[in-house]
């Protein structure tokens, strides 16, 4: 189905007064139970382009609901991965505790945003040769590894993700597009992760892009971040919205390719 008349269907459903359909659902990733979030278009019959989307460091949140309506309002079928584990919803500072033990485990990272994509997969909603993954944050970070594991993907969207390369050979495994929305005064990416994440892009000569943002600091899509730059972490509208547009362009592209 092309973004043009997943569009037209998106209108319909809005005069028609359809509702978004939004629910919880459990699923396995190896011995862990998990609780992701689906979210789709009632009014759309039949398969359709699908986003896995990964949550930011504190879990599953109503952060990444209120994206995946989103993104349901604009035809795709939806599903927001649970890292964690159903349950595990932590605050500052147990949620840097516990995204550490993904970020310092990227096998396990990988296995368990495979086990969510596998759900998407196999929905009934699904085409799966149109499936993109996008994560804020921590997500960012999930979402560029889910790439790094083979995923057969048609691209990766990562919003404020870090972007280190601890095992640059792994680039080679990507068989998608890559598009990195990056903070230009993010002080918790370094530049030596800007330029190990580049390089290893170019030298497995992967599609990618990365887009900075003058102004904007870590977290600029979350408005729960507050607006104080010098704390690090705040939003920003004029970056959120672009970059949510850079998204859409980008899901424009790789779906009618």
């Amino acid at each position: 189905m092309k973004p043009a008349l997943i569009t037209l269907f998106a209108l319909i459903a809005s005069f028609s007064g359809a509702d978004i359909v939004e629910k919880p659902v459990e699923y396995q990733a190896g011995d862990v139970l998990c609780e992701g979030w689906h979210a789709y278009d009632d009014a759309i019959t039949g398969k359709r382009p699908s986003v896995l989307i990964v949550h930011q460091w504190t879990g599953v949140s109503d952060n990444e609901k209120m994206r995946a309506k989103m993104l349901a309002e604009l035809g795709y079928n939806v599903f927001v991965a649970d890292v964690y584990g159903k349950g595990i919803r932590p605050v500052p500072p147990a949620a840097g505790q516990e995204a550490g033990k993904y970020k310092s485990n990227r096998p396990l990272l990988r296995d368990r945003v495979n086990a969510a994509l596998t759900v998407l997969t196999k929905d009934t909603l699904t085409d799966t040769g149109k499936l993109a993954c996008i994560g804020y944050c921590f997500g960012g970070t999930a979402a560029i590894e889910l790439a790094r594991s083979g995923a057969v993907v048609k691209g990766i969207v990562s919003f404020h993700g870090g972007l280190d390369s601890p095992t640059p050979a792994d680039g080679k495994n990507i068989k998608c597009k890559v598009l990195a929305l990056h903070g230009a005064d993010d002080p918790f990416v370094p530049a030596k992760d800007m330029a190990a994440f580049e390089q290893e892009m170019k030298d497995s000569g992967v599609d990618y892009k990365l887009v900075q943002y003058p102004g904007a600091v870590h977290a600029f899509t979350q408005k729960a971040a507050g607006s104080d730059n010098s704390k690090g972490a705040a939003y920003n509208e004029a970056a959120d919205k672009a970059s949510w547009d850079e998204m859409k362009a980008f899901f424009s592209r790789i779906f009618t390719e």
